[in-house]
């Protein structure tokens, strides 16, 4: 359980990092995905998952 809660933390952290120090860009990235059709979005948000499940499984296979 506190694993997760460190995962969600880490997460909370880029998150705010991204909208504190770069609102601008975040914009910009938004603007862009208006632009791109439905499918290219979810293939991204899939490639997305698939390589944090990578990094997931990575970090368990060197033991953290």
């Amino acid at each position: 359980m506190s694993l997760l809660l460190l995962a969600f933390g880490l997460v909370m952290i880029l998150e705010g990092l991204v909208y504190a120090l770069a609102p601008q860009l975040l914009e910009r990235m938004l603007e862009a995905m208006r632009a791109m059709p439905e499918a290219a979005i979810r293939q991204i948000g899939a490639l997305v998952v698939v390589g944090g499940l990578i990094l997931v499984w990575g970090a368990f296979q060197i033991g953290l």
